[in-house]
């Protein structure tokens, strides 16, 4: 009986778990059908995988994909939107579909499609992928593919002009402005800019008048390759007339368009009286003014050149009033040099003079260099670029706050920095406000600093040396810190993580504090990606890195490392400007690491160091011989 009880029990628990999976099966969306089975779907939108992908695409007009990562919070932000779009855009005509595929999981499909951030959309069209570049929100979205899935509609021509060999110099030499990219039909970072790039073009041939954007294929015109020194991929360079110049902006849309704009027209404005020109002088910097009888002097179109060479970083106007330039009492065809009345010293000229009969682009060039911050100027954020080129630089941190109230004390501190300065002309002196430098006080070792002025020394290689704190100031201590460090007696300081106890990984991890001992290490290959935690990129790449790294393991003289470059230093030559940043440190060369700018496969990653490699791979210093 008791046997009995249990076996009718456990068939009544059987039976209400299949009825009650039957309950839920019917609450969920049916899947849809296709000729090679269901395929899920989610709030009208389509779960792609490798294994139905291609079915869905080339069986439907008009297929709109999101390749989205789960953690993502743009893509979180986009899913309600794409839903509600996907739901109306079922009952277009033609219908257009709508579907989603998690990159982090369809690892293939997302290389297939070049996908580099989350959330990357596409446009399929009778199977052909095109990038999504419309609005972000539900009514955008079924706007923009309404449009894209009327069978009469066609993309608008190409606004980014081709170049090659036979039509670069007429198009470029007519041009008063025109902006050229140097690309690789397989760089990854063309790739990525190329959409923001003709959208750019778009945008700036609506201008009055237009911009040009262009493109040279360097791996075909390989003349032109040569003749404008293009070493990587891709290079951008401004072309004035057909003077050339590297361009300096930002790699997007909006940043392309608005430098561009900015770069129109002459770099050196005119000025017509005093007046102007002391409207003109910027409190915090320099300004550069060409004396000139006339527009016919020849030198003024040479003047005019430089300026638009330099006009990113430095501030020129042009003066043909017999008046103004009396005022500085310099001859016509003079170019003089401004400084801030707040940075006289008794030191120093209050402006500097060039006057030369056939001037020359260098000559302008280099007196702005020379005298580009006054002897003890001030170190801004907004200047930061300009005192990055001048090393070493020795930067007196206080509260530098120029108002009625403070100037007295701001400058009583400036005056005493300068009468040290006088005589260590070698070295560049600025103050700089502590509050506006929280994260540079803090590589300098001062962010725990009770003393009201702190000074520190950034080296050449860029490495940073601080004094230690004074309780009162003394010029003495000063100097005896300055021969210090002119004599190599300083010990910089390092930003670093602390190194790891262990290196369990298949990929080391490197930290500013054991940078030289593995990747400096002259017995070894090392390739060594610079990361930041937050990059997308960066977390798309690891699980290939460290594939690559169990892949190449047998390798024993080669190093597969990775850095935290948000925390911790490393040396100058390694060059970090956007993540990840991959570097190559052959044996033989630790001075010039290889940049790598290939496809992020481990294929190409292991191609790329065998082409390199001066120890791994076989490779031994009789060979490379």
């Amino acid at each position: 009986m008791r046997i009995g009880y249990r076996f009718l029990l456990l068939a009544s628990l059987c039976l209400t778990s299949v009825f009650a999976d039957d309950d839920n099966i019917d609450e969920e969306e049916p899947d849809v059908e296709t000729g090679g089975g269901e395929i899920k779907e989610e709030d009208n939108v389509l779960v792609l995988t490798t294994s139905n992908f291609d079915e869905v695409i080339n069986s439907r007009e008009n297929v709109l994909v999101e390749f989205y990562a789960p953690w993502c919070g743009h893509c979180k932000s986009l899913a309600p939107e794409y839903a509600e779009a996907a739901k109306a855009l079922k009952d277009n005509d033609p219908p257009v579909t709508l579907g989603k595929v998690d990159a982090t999981v369809e690892e293939e499909l997302a290389t297939r499609f070049e996908v580099s951030g989350y959330p990357t959309l596409k446009v399929f069209k009778n199977g052909n992928p095109s990038d999504y570049d419309g609005p972000r929100k539900s009514a955008g979205i079924i706007s923009y593919m309404k449009e894209r899935s009327d069978p009469n509609w066609k993309p608008p021509p190409e606004a980014v002009v081709t170049l090659t060999d036979d039509n670069f110099d007429d198009v470029v030499n007519k041009e008063e402005l025109i902006l050229v990219e140097f690309y690789a039909p397989w760089c990854g970072h063309c790739k990525q800019l190329a959409p923001a790039y003709e959208k750019a073009a778009q945008d700036l041939k609506q201008q009055h008048p237009p911009i040009i954007l262009a493109k040279v294929d360097a791996t075909q015109q390989n003349e032109l390759a040569k003749r404008f020194d293009v070493s990587g991929y891709p290079t951008l360079k401004i072309f004035r007339k057909g003077r050339p110049k590297d361009y300096d902006g930002g790699r997007d849309q909006r940043s392309i368009v608005n430098y561009m704009i900015s770069q129109a027209g002459e770099a050196a404005r005119p000025v017509p009286n005093q007046q102007a020109l002391n409207n003109m002088i910027k409190d915090k910097d320099i300004i550069v003014v060409g004396f000139f009888d006339d527009v016919d002097d020849a030198n003024v179109r040479v003047y005019m050149d430089a300026a638009n060479d330099l006009r990113d970083d430095f501030t020129f106007a042009i003066s043909y009033d017999d008046a103004t330039r009396n005022a500085y009492k310099v001859n016509p065809g003079s170019v003089v040099i401004l400084n801030p009345e707040k940075f006289y010293t008794k030191y120093e000229p209050k402006w500097h003079v060039l006057e030369k009969k056939n001037l020359a682009v260098k000559d302008v060039v280099e007196l702005v260099e020379k005298y580009q911050v006054p002897l003890v100027g001030q170190y801004q954020l907004s200047m930061e670029k300009r005192y990055s080129k001048l090393r070493p630089l020795c930067l007196v941190f206080y509260t530098v706050d120029w108002s009625h109230d403070h100037r007295e004390a701001t400058q009583l501190w400036r005056k005493k920095i300068a009468n040290i300065a006088q005589n260590y002309r070698d070295i560049t002196f600025a103050v700089a406000n502590e509050e506006d430098f929280d994260e540079l006080m803090k590589q300098f070792g001062l962010d725990d600093s009770p003393e009201e002025i702190n000074i520190g020394i950034i080296g050449k290689d860029n490495k940073k040396y601080k004094m230690e704190p004074m309780e009162e100031f003394d010029s003495d201590e000063i100097k005896e810190f300055l021969e210090k460090f002119k004599k190599g007696k300083l010990s910089p300081e390092i930003r670093s993580q602390p190194i790891p106890k262990k290196q369990s990984g298949p990929v080391k991890v490197v930290v500013g504090k054991n940078f030289d001992e593995i990747v400096l290490d002259t017995t070894k290959d090392v390739l060594i990606e610079f990361y930041a935690p937050w990059c997308g990129h960066c977390k798309q790449l690891d699980p290939i890195y460290k594939k690559l790294a169990k892949q190449v393991k047998d390798q024993k003289n080669l190093v597969i490392a990775k850095i935290d470059a948000t925390a911790n230093d490393s040396p100058d030559n390694f060059k970090t400007e956007g993540f990840p940043t991959i570097y190559f440190a052959t044996a033989k060369d630790k001075e010039n690491p290889i940049k790598f700018e290939g496809k992020r496969e481990i294929e190409d990653f292991e191609k790329f160091m065998r082409e390199h490699a001066t120890v791994s791979f076989g490779k031994s210093s009789k060979e490379e011989l």
